[in-house]
């Protein structure tokens, strides 16, 4: 420890990841670090198995057993097992959107929302199809192409039993030939929109 605090507190003295430019206070959060890098998960869960980097990593992930939910928003009272949701989650309350594109200046509320978009501008399609090898810009489209292979059809019609691969397709088979039907209560998987200070937020019925 006393070996640490003499490196932090040296003028210039900083540790830097061997496979990032990342740097650092304390070697041993370098190396911490680094187990992203290495892939290195020295931490496991005694209940699932699954493995981490770091300690803190588990704990929040042991939330996950638990059920607990310790942050709160102090709008609309849902709760969150990290502080870091929560922080993400308040920003559909404020309007706030701090990450932007810096070709098309589109501004968006997640960093990870951010990273998506840009693929449309640098055409990068890193998720590709095991089976056929096409490519796509995001996870959910890869999954949704699966369905061409596997067969599955989630997206069940309510009045007439015929299934979809794809949601916009059941919505618009019922556009098609049931608008003048009674209206009947959402199928189980439907997906509501609600904007919210204009921030789309998607809320699935139970």
């Amino acid at each position: 420890m006393a070996k640490e605090q003499i490196n932090k507190t040296s003028v210039g003295k900083r540790h830097k990841c061997p496979n990032c430019p990342k740097t650092f206070a304390f070697r041993s959060q370098m190396e911490t670090h680094n187990r992203f890098h290495i892939g290195e998960r020295p931490f496991k869960c005694q209940k699932c198995k699954k493995r981490f980097y770091n300690s803190g990593a588990l704990n929040v992930h042991l939330r996950t057993h638990s059920g607990e939910k310790p942050f709160k928003c102090g709008i609309c009272n849902k709760r969150f097992s990290e502080s870091g949701n929560l922080h993400k989650h308040s920003r559909v309350h404020s309007g706030e959107k701090p990450f932007k594109c810096t070709i098309c200046l589109r501004r968006f509320s997640e960093s990870n929302t951010l990273k998506t978009h840009s693929r449309i501008h640098s055409g990068e399609k890193p998720f590709k199809c095991a089976i056929c090898d096409k490519r796509f810009n995001q996870s959910s489209h890869l999954h949704t192409h699966s369905r061409t292979h596997s067969g599955e059809k989630p997206f069940k019609c309510i009045r007439c039993d015929k299934a979809f691969t794809q949601r916009i397709n059941l919505q618009r088979h019922s556009r098609r030939f049931h608008s003048k039907d009674e209206e009947l209560p959402p199928p189980e998987r439907y997906i509501k929109v609600v904007i919210v200070r204009h921030e789309t937020m998607f809320v699935r019925w139970r």
